[in-house]
């Protein structure tokens, strides 16, 4: 079997761009498994709305359960690199908290693909997840970022100490996913879309006063 890839699209007879072909190709598996869930999603049907082939996509990421994977590390390596951009040396230490809890909730709102891959992923008791050699960096950015936040506002005196990285994490990765996650039966339960435009800017500062007000040491 050969090493390279096809250099041209045989339909096509245009020389493909490597990186190019393998963002596309992670673009749309990415819409087709967060529809379809991880069985119902189909290498040809994700081939078709590519300018590629299956045989490309296997060249690519070697079987589904590999495209699949390589969905889930794009999506968690999206939010890990937007956590990077909280200015923990500058910042009041809860102004840092309050930048964190906000940046996350704008992400899960402008990804709701990203907490549907979530949700499938749980039903498969993460075992795909759990295969992936970039585990570690997909893991542990978030509590190395808000354990030296914490680790500030300790020393400031100005932050509660009965609390640790993962519970700061829980806490705001908690209400920025249901918000997402359960839109759908929250409206026909209650009659109110949490994405309502209109309501958006207070749901945000809410979650910014919940965590804020939580952690402060009293």
């Amino acid at each position: 079997m050969s090493t390279q890839p096809p250099e041209t699209a045989p339909a096509e007879g245009r020389v493909r761009d490597p990186q190019r072909t393998r963002a596309e190709i992670l673009d749309v598996a990415t819409s087709e498994f967060a529809a379809n869930g991880y069985a119902g999603a189909r290498v040809d049907e994700i081939a078709a709305k590519t300018r590629t082939t299956k045989r490309m996509i296997y060249y690519y990421f070697q079987s589904k359960q590999g495209l699949y994977l390589a969905v889930l590390e794009q999506a968690y390596s999206v939010i890990r690199s937007l956590e990077r951009q909280v200015d923990v040396e500058h910042l009041d230490p809860l102004a840092a908290l309050r930048q964190l809890a906000e940046l996350t909730f704008d992400h899960h709102e402008s990804h709701p693909d990203f907490i549907r891959l979530v949700s499938i992923e749980n039903i498969h008791g993460a075992k795909h997840l759990a295969q992936s050699e970039m585990l570690p960096s997909l893991s542990a950015p978030v509590p190395e970022l808000i354990g030296r936040i914490l680790e500030r506002g300790w020393a400031a005196g100005v932050l509660r100490e009965d609390v640790d990285a993962l519970d700061v994490h829980m806490l705001i990765s908690s209400y920025c996913v249901f918000r997402i996650a359960n839109r759908h039966t929250w409206s026909t339960i209650f009659g109110r879309d949490m994405l309502d435009p209109g309501r958006r800017a207070h749901h945000r500062a809410m979650l910014g006063d919940m965590v804020v007000e939580y952690l402060s040491k009293r």
